[in-house]
């Protein structure tokens, strides 16, 4: 993978540019994907962004995302798109199946793919150029950083703005995570000069769900929330019929995982959700616990120093019992 900067300048002649990112998108995914796309698009440039699947009801208010083709519901139209494009931009992943039912169609595009990610260990092989910054806050301040770098930051407007903005606020956790450095914030004090107006952007993100959403989050804190003082851990395990219930849809559990934080010790946050196929898990962690080591070693999984995400084909019980044994055999890396 040769470094990002050799693709400048950007061509002036218009190309036919695909975007996508990683299966259920959140705001840090959707949010790159728009922005870059924007930016493109002022450009001349023809742009269509492709998500691998659906994604939460509370990224819909972007600029942009009524025209965003889902994979699996329009799979010949995103890949006649992805046949016919000169560049593909792969953005917040960086192996090709955290993309699901698109992995095999990406391995066989022949256009140049282009990688900005900030998770561990990326699969450079399959990229032509990128840049993979785990230091990075998000995705979309690596965008920011790639629209800087080429020499027309004058194009980001406040559209731009608001797509980039709502993904350093998911990732960051509204700036408490510790990747919340100063360039982050000189990022924001930028776009707030370029037109950004903060706070739609938090209350579309956090005040835009259903009362079925509150009362889920009720039930699981008091029922299925489980502390572990001895090894500084909280377990959270969601069986389908929970989901069932409440009509939990599609990112109605994102956020659910830093609840437990607020609990005074708490190092390690295991979260995991019965869903059909498998058992999906959510780590957050405090301190020197590596979230994302431990994701790899014991749940497929991986991601960053202090939030991963992992699976599992065993049963919720199995699964939640294997996640007991192994944090037993790690409580030394707790205290």
């Amino acid at each position: 993978m040769k470094p990002i900067e050799e693709i400048f300048p950007l061509p002036d002649t218009p190309k036919k540019i695909v975007i996508t990112t990683h299966q259920k998108p959140d705001a840090d995914a959707m949010g790159s994907s728009l922005g870059l796309k924007h930016f493109l698009a002022l450009q001349g440039h023809e742009v269509t962004v492709i998500s691998p699947t659906n994604w939460a009801g509370w990224v819909n208010w972007m600029p942009g995302t009524e025209e965003v083709i889902n994979y699996e519901k329009e799979k010949s139209l995103a890949e006649a798109k992805l046949d016919a494009a000169d560049w593909l931009f792969c953005l917040d992943f960086n192996i090709f199946h955290r993309t699901k039912t698109m992995t095999e169609k990406l391995k066989t595009v022949t256009c140049t793919r282009i990688l900005i990610d900030h998770h561990q260990e990326p699969d450079t092989a399959s990229f032509d150029y990128g840049i993979s910054d785990t230091s990075k806050s998000s995705t979309c301040e690596m965008v920011y950083d790639f629209i800087m770098a080429s020499g027309k930051g004058e194009l980001i407007n406040e559209t731009i703005g608001e797509c980039l903005y709502a993904g350093v606020v998911g990732d960051t956790g509204s700036f408490r995570f510790p990747s919340a450095k100063a360039d982050v914030h000189s990022m924001v004090a930028h776009l707030k000069k370029k037109g950004l107006i903060h706070s739609p952007v938090h209350e579309q993100l956090f005040d835009n769900f259903f009362e079925n959403r509150l009362r889920f989050i009720g039930w699981v804190l008091l029922h299925r929330m489980e502390v572990l003082y001895e090894y500084n851990t909280v377990v959270i395990a969601i069986p389908k019929s929970d989901l069932l219930k409440y009509e939990i849809k599609t990112g109605d559990t994102e956020g659910l995982v830093n609840f437990p934080q607020t609990i005074s010790g708490i190092k390690l946050v295991a979260l995991v959700i019965d869903r059909d196929e498998e058992r999906k898990w959510s780590f957050r962690s405090k301190g020197d616990f590596d979230c994302n080591t431990f994701a790899r070693k014991y749940f497929e999984g991986g991601g960053h120093f202090s939030a991963s995400g992992g699976r599992s084909s065993d049963s919720l019980e199995k699964t939640v019992e294997h996640f007991k044994k192994v944090i037993k055999e790690n409580q030394h890396l707790l205290q």
